[in-house]
């Protein structure tokens, strides 16, 4: 490990290399990649008759080897006059014709186009880490020197950032064309943890007569791989950086991994460049007894179903393994714009890499099954998109839900990962969600209405959180016969598609809700989407929730009997994701308290993953309600907090009041609500 440079800067020094080749002697270096494995791009672009200058040639074998294969027109150059002497030494008898210069790659003393390529191993990387990349332009300017027209630049290189991005300027602006080789990596079962785990790129920039207009950027998969065609720089920079985090990915995969890590890589389309797949990795725990043939397996997430805790949390993703019970599991997740056939296309587009992803030691021909939910791909349809000024790009889609109903959700693509807003869909269509719930074709299976005959079903609560907002409201001990004429009025801060709020007026009699919501995007998602329908007794005031507790508070004309806080944390660097940090400040809970009615509940939707955080929260909540109810939702990172100013608030009446609550919900049958306040309140703690 002595012979390796300590710094970045190091491989530009010519003393570094000058120590290096003394300590290495007669060991050539191929650090990218031997003869056997580069020879096959290199004789796609080299003609075998063409005068070629190895750039920084070192005492690898490589010029060598090419000459042996027929090569004789090689200009090798070095930095070091260690090297140089040595390899002519080396080579005197047996390749006479095989010549090497000490000269200086940046200043050299050839005429104008007078080589038809310029091979370089590894020499840029070494450079651009010198004088800020000053060294390196100043050997690219001499290489396009030195090129003939349609002559091209060979460069070997491991493609950091910075050395692509210097190189493919440069050559972008004098109007050459750009490729770049990903070579593939050979499997080997005998790796060590300890072996190198990048891959070798071949950049190859050719030479125009006259400048191209428009820079062509191509990027291509092993030697012989269809081009894929960029347009931008940043483009081939994450096409490079894809393919370094799946080596990486894929040499630990190999090497064996921690099964409580979380791999994963994305699969993007070859032609668009868009995700196609997310692939998650999950290993069985250490000690499971797992059969010999259940080995690996790759289990294909339904559309519309990757949110779901089972498939997007660490915990659910290693019940799933367990339940499978297999050595590993590939999760695979499908994305959002991208068209999928059938179960069989999945299959063999993904086949033809997963055994990249096999456990070290698994057998290269055993069979890999893909495992699925029903044996279908599920169903999903984007029918909006747009973009807020607040929260950036959002879609609304349509998905059927692994119970088979369908659903309209509201998704932030700044987190797709997290349903920001859910409501179930009912058919105009007489029967028709049935019929195909029930039906075992395929066809009918991976179809559904059309939006246009959808209708969202406004007495369902999709999110498990919002039922128990609503079941707290029992606190309020509605339905006694001293409270049934009196009004109720709720503060929401939080629109969201408008499920919560819409259900509020719709099923609890005499309720009036004030809704609050900063994003006037969502209010319109909400109005066209999600059949949200403002009134008198359901009012939104557009702006900052904040301000808005502070005008009333200020005001001192209205109270509230509950006051429920359903926001998010746009901050995904904070521990906890609703509500915003501000939400619960000491001050901003005192106004809270101040605008509640003697017997009124604070509501609060807490997602919060640092313990600290929430102990910190729940003290400061403690100090105005000392009476703190905590609601756990299964499957969730979720809480809902029942905040009440009494210091003895008598729980064993919940039941009753329960009761009452669900009697107080509207009476006629076609359109009683779907919920269960009892249950949703008997799994109640002290927070």
């Amino acid at each position: 490990m002595s012979l390796l440079p300590r710094t970045a800067e190091e491989f530009s020094s010519a003393d570094y290399w000058e120590r290096f080749f003394r300590k290495r002697g007669e060991k050539s270096f191929e650090w990218y990649g031997d003869y056997n494995k580069l020879c096959g791009v290199l004789h796609k672009y080299i003609k075998i008759h063409d005068k070629v200058l190895v750039v920084g040639c070192g005492n690898s074998e490589l010029s060598e080897q090419l000459y042996d294969v027929g090569y004789k027109h090689l200009t090798n150059i070095d930095i070091s006059e260690t090297v140089v002497s040595h390899m002519n030494q080396r080579n005197a008898d047996r390749r006479p014709g095989l010549t090497f210069q000490q000269v200086d790659a940046t200043q050299t003393a050839y005429e104008d186009a007078c080589f038809q390529a310029v091979l370089d191993k590894g020499t840029l990387d070494a450079m651009a880490a010198e004088e800020e990349g000053a060294l390196a332009r100043k050997m690219l300017t001499e290489v396009g020197r030195v090129l003939s027209v349609s002559g091209r630049y060979i460069c070997i290189t491991l493609a950091q950032e910075g050395v692509i991005r210097l190189a493919v300027d440069h050559f972008a602006q004098l109007g050459w064309a750009v490729r770049l080789h990903c070579l593939q990596e050979e499997t080997s079962a005998d790796e060590e943890e300890g072996s190198f785990a990048l891959p070798v790129f071949v950049l190859v920039c050719t030479k125009f007569r006259q400048a191209l207009p428009m820079p062509i950027l191509e990027m291509c998969l092993g030697e012989d791989g269809t081009p894929t065609r960029l347009t931008l720089v940043e483009g081939l920079l994450l096409a490079v950086r894809e393919r370094q985090s799946y080596s990486v990915l894929r040499k630990k995969l190999r090497t064996g991994m921690d099964a409580s890590a979380d791999l994963s890589l994305t699969l993007c389309h070859a032609k668009t460049g868009l995700p196609r797949y997310t692939l998650t990795v999950q290993d069985s725990t250490p000690g499971t007894k797992v059969p010999r043939s259940n080995q690996f397996a790759i289990f294909i997430v339904p559309q519309g179903s990757e949110t779901a805790w089972l498939y997007s949390s660490s915990e659910g993703r290693r019940q799933l393994a367990a339940s499978a019970n297999f050595r590993r599991l590939v999760i695979v997740a499908m994305h959002r714009n991208q068209e999928y056939t059938d179960m069989q296309a999945v299959q063999s587009e993904l086949s033809p890499m997963v055994m990249d992803l096999a456990p070290p030691g698994m057998a290269d021909n055993q069979q890999v099954p893909f495992l699925s939910v029903g044996g279908d791909l599920g169903w999903r349809e984007v029918v909006s998109r747009g973009k807020s000024e607040h929260s950036g790009e959002y879609c609304v889609e349509n998905v059927r839900g692994e119970d088979g109903e369908l659903y309209r959700r509201l998704v932030f693509l700044s987190n797709a990962a997290l349903v920001q807003s859910e409501s179930r869909l009912v058919s105009s269509i007489s029967g028709l969600t049935q019929k195909k719930k029930k039906s075992k074709k395929k066809t009918q299976q991976t179809s559904a209405p059309a939006s246009s005959s959808l209708s969202v079903h406004s007495g369902f609560l999709c999110c498990a959180h919002h039922e128990v907002m609503v079941a707290a409201l029992a606190m309020l001990d509605l339905g006694m016969e001293t409270n049934k004429e009196v009004p109720l009025s709720v503060l929401l801060v939080g629109l969201g598609g408008g499920g919560l709020p819409q259900f509020l007026r719709d099923f609890i009699p005499g309720v009036s809700v004030e809704v609050v919501e900063l994003d006037p995007a969502v209010l319109e998602v909400a109005k066209e989407w999600f059949c949200f329908r403002p009134d008198d007794r359901l009012t939104v005031t557009l702006g900052d929730g904040l301000e808005r507790i502070c005008t009333l508070e200020k005001e001192g004309s209205r109270s509230f009997d509950a006051i429920m806080f359903d926001v998010d944390n746009k901050d995904s660097t904070v521990g906890m994701s609703s509500p915003p940090a501000a939400f619960v400040e000491s001050s901003i809970l005192h106004k809270v308290s101040n605008l509640l009615t003697p017997k009124g509940v604070f509501i609060l939707n807490l997602v919060c993953r640092d313990s600290a955080l929430r102990k910190d929260v729940l003290e400061r909540v403690s100090r105005l309600f000392p009476t703190i109810l905590s609601r756990k939702i299964d499957g969730e990172v979720n809480e809902v907090l029942l905040c009440h100013r009494s210091e003895n608030f008598p729980l064993t009446l919940l039941k009753e009041s329960s009761r009452r609550l669900q009697g107080a919900l509207h009476s006629d049958m076609s359109r009683r609500p779907q919920i269960d306040i009892a249950e949703l309140l008997k799994d109640l703690s002290v927070a």
